[in-house]
């Protein structure tokens, strides 16, 4: 969320400031460069990627064993030595990760773009545990379990770039799109590793994007600073009947990435 509140404020200050700021005569770099019908380029930026999740009410009270009979759950607690375990909590801590991409954009009007950013993605998110586990009727013990999720993103974002008015060397915008995102490593190298229970997530994902930024005009190319909030809209936890997954109900995927755009003119 406060990310969200960041680029919204953001967003006030760059429609503000192209209206408050002082239009002195200065020399101009690229005069011609928002007139070309199409140009390309390429991006670099870093992210962070989170998992928003929603859990199920009453979630700390369920019991998972790892012995059988009495319609007890069979081996619910895997990667633990105990007879039985409660979550006591959930949580969800991000990374930096780096993205590296190709531009494509096509002018529709002259304050809108049609623009496409095939990239390829890499980051990483914890999910950390806090159990309760019991063990031959001794106290309990709190035990920390960290599930590491690493992804590689195929990225396939299409966004609409609304342009402010240039001043002098510099034009702030608005994006909005949607991507496809297809994850080519969350659940390769967990298969190669049969000793370790992994949390398992779906390869691919949908997202909403919202972003901001200014493009600076230099003496030879367009250079580009952006802001973007991406919001996936699949729940993409694979429930497995284990005390990892079953107090989830919902998994979403949100990413946070600071982007730096290089456009020929």
């Amino acid at each position: 969320m406060k990310r969200t509140h960041f680029i919204f404020i953001l967003l006030l200050l760059v429609i503000n400031g192209s209206n408050s700021f002082a239009q002195r005569i200065k020399s101009l770099n690229l005069r011609n460069a928002d007139q070309v019908p199409y140009h390309f380029g390429f991006q670099l930026g870093i992210n962070q990627m989170f998992f928003t999740l929603k859990t199920h009410p009453g979630y700390q009270q369920q019991m998972f064993y790892n012995t059988a009979g009495n319609n007890l759950v069979v081996n619910s607690i895997p990667d633990l030595n105990c007879d039985s375990a409660n979550l006591y909590s959930v949580e969800s801590n991000p990374t930096i990760g780096f993205v590296i991409g190709i531009v494509g954009d096509l002018k529709l009007w002259n304050h809108f773009n049609f623009r496409f950013t095939p990239s390829l993605t890499f980051g990483e998110r914890d999910l950390e545990f806090a159990i309760q586990t019991y063990q031959d009727g001794k106290a309990p013990v709190l035990v920390k379990v960290k599930k590491n999720i690493q992804s590689t993103f195929v990225e396939f974002p299409f966004s609409l770039k609304f342009k402010g008015d240039r001043i002098n060397n510099a034009r702030p915008y608005v994006l909005v799109g949607v991507k496809y995102a297809l994850d080519l490593a969350s659940n390769a190298k967990k298969k190669e590793d049969s000793n370790i229970t992994h949390v398992f997530i779906d390869k691919s994902d949908v997202y909403a994007h919202l972003g901001v930024g200014f493009d600076f005009y230099t003496a030879y190319f367009k250079f580009g600073t952006e802001v973007v909030m991406s919001y996936g809209f699949n729940d993409l936890l694979k429930h497995d009947n284990t005390i990892y997954t079953d107090a989830i109900s919902n998994l979403r995927s949100k990413i946070f990435q600071v982007n730096f755009t290089f456009e020929g003119d």
